[in-house]
């Protein structure tokens, strides 16, 4: 195709009405995707439990997912930049329904964990696809304003979820497999609603896939991925597996991206971290996933066996973090819309961030729920601030062809992040419980309360022993704040040298159309990245 036939495919731009039909399924699917993902998370104690899981299956049900969904992003990210979006989206709903359907049905840890490997690799999918749409219809200086709705989808598929998997869980005639099965209805209905609303040009060329970047990129990330999730556990840090997963994991890495310098489509284009602003955002949004998911996947656990809670219960206990999210992000894009403002933002979300973590590291097994509110409110006040508008920093200074890469790039070290938070927090978690339990009880504490690795199931323990577990869950989990609290202060500094650039005023669609002309008009080729699809 050549640069006068991209352009003249580039839609005009859109006004508000078609801009919010187009995103009603791009909005259901990722209020699945949050959904799945918190309705769980509240149910992961009793679901553990009843299947006879261990602390590191607690930790690898959530890994797992995190894992597919970080190793896939970038791949989902490049087919977006080949291919028809609406069917990439509308393909990974479908991996996600069938992920979800294989969880509800599990009997066993290994098939549970397995399912949430599907889910993933969905997620994936809608986490990359999701964010490139929008940055190809909604011009920058006009997303703040919708991304308020996300934060608005965000928000009530966070409080929602919860709620709805302590219920769930504490309803007898309905139990925690409904958790999974929930969502497959409403990520039917985003199938249906893209299929309907959403309408960009698909852009017909000859591709070439980098089949052998793809494959190493993935067994690179898995391999260091499953190191930091084993690793403490399962074997010693400094241990022959080590060596082999973290070397091996190197070596693949090295040799992805010598592929990736060399073939013509590259799944992760190297030039892009020329660019200041891609760069610091990519790191900021990796030390931000360290410190987030990391520290917060943790926190229902510790509303439910430290302080005693039921699902229910913890699920309400979430709300003042997700509060403030919501509230933090909604205002801000209103005003970064209005003003076309945004660095501040970004510096005052990673302060106050930090400062939600460190606050949240003096929690312990007596913290009142008015400080612990507080506490949450303020973490989620700094998100809300910070995360979405890393990723319209950097969607605002990258050519409209690159939008998939930057966008994909950033959704891949959040992640990635995220996963290597939770898998490291999560063996600090289980050998702090560990130690606590063994010094409280020593050689006894196994007869009483079963292995120290394994999540208790708090009802069938005794008075003297619950009282044992919730202290040593407490001081466990106000550990995990503390060692999260340096990455988020190391996020703030990768923030204050990220350069303002004025918010630009057209879509992806509209720049790639323009891009497009001039280099018919320079007489250049077009760029090898694909227009918006």
């Amino acid at each position: 195709m050549t640069a006068t036939e991209a352009s003249d495919q580039a839609p005009t731009s859109m006004n508000n009405r078609q801009i919010l039909q187009a995103m009603s399924g791009l909005m259901a699917g990722m209020f699945v995707a949050i959904l799945a993902g918190t309705v769980v998370a509240n149910a992961l104690p009793r679901i553990i439990a009843d299947l006879g899981g261990s602390q590191s299956a607690y930790t690898w049900v959530v890994t797992s997912e995190l894992l597919a969904m970080t190793a896939t992003v970038p791949l989902w990210g490049k087919l977006s930049d080949l291919y028809n979006k609406k069917l990439l989206l509308q393909l990974s709903l479908g991996m996600f329904v069938v992920g979800s359907l294989l969880a509800g049905f599990s009997q066993g840890i290994e098939l549970l964990i397995f399912s949430r490997v599907m889910q993933g690799i969905g997620a994936g999918g809608l986490t990359a696809l999701a964010q490139v749409v929008m940055a190809a219809i909604i011009p920058p200086r006009r997303l703040g304003k919708y991304a308020g709705i996300f934060g608005a989808v965000f928000a009530v598929g966070t409080v929602a979820g919860p709620l709805v998997g302590g219920v769930m869980v504490d309803t007898s005639w309905l139990g925690w497999r409904w958790c999974f099965f929930i969502g497959v209805p409403f990520a039917l209905l985003a199938i249906a609603l893209l299929q309907r609303t959403l309408h960009l040009p698909t852009v017909r060329r000859d591709v070439k896939i980098d089949y052998l970047g793809a494959f190493l990129i993935v067994a690179g990330v898995s391999a260091i991925l499953i190191w930091t999730s084993l690793a403490g556990n399962q074997f010693d840090w400094a241990s022959w597996q080590t060596a082999a997963l973290t070397g091996g994991g190197v070596l693949l890495l090295v040799a992805a991206v010598s592929v990736e310098a060399r073939v013509p489509e590259p799944i992760i284009p190297l030039g892009i971290f020329r660019n200041r602003t891609v760069t610091l955002t990519t790191i900021a949004s990796l030390l931000v996933g360290v410190a987030i998911f990391g520290g917060t996947v943790f926190l229902s656990q510790y509303f439910q066996i430290a302080l005693g809670k039921s699902p229910t219960v913890a699920g309400l206990m979430g709300l003042p973090m997700i509060l403030g999210l919501l509230v933090a992000s909604t205002i801000a894009g209103q005003i970064i819309s209005a003003t076309g403002k945004w660095k501040i933002y970004l510096v005052a979300g990673g302060v106050i961030m930090t400062a939600g973590l460190a606050l949240l590291a003096t929690i312990d097994a007596n913290t009142g729920f008015g400080l612990l509110s507080l506490y949450m409110a303020i973490l989620g006040i700094g998100v809300g601030l910070l995360m979405q508008n890393l990723v319209l920093a950097a969607q605002n200074d990258v050519p409209a062809a690159e939008l998939g890469a930057a966008t994909s790039v950033l959704s891949f070290f959040r992640s990635m992040g995220g996963t290597i938070g939770t898998s490291v927090l999560g063996a600090i978690l289980a050998n702090r419980v560990a130690s606590e339990m063994a010094k409280s009880l020593g050689t006894e504490g196994e007869a009483a309360g079963g292995s120290s690795h394994a999540v208790p199931d708090m009802t069938k323990l005794p008075a003297p022993m619950r009282e044992i577990v919730e202290n040593a869950y407490g001081l466990a989990t106000a550990e995990l704040f503390l060692v999260a609290t340096p990455f988020a202060a190391l996020a703030l500094l990768a923030v204050v040298f990220i350069k303002e650039k004025p918010l630009k005023t057209t879509s992806g669609m509209e720049r790639l159309a323009k891009e497009a002309k001039q280099a018919v008009a320079d007489g250049d080729k077009p760029s090898s990245p694909t227009p918006v699809s």
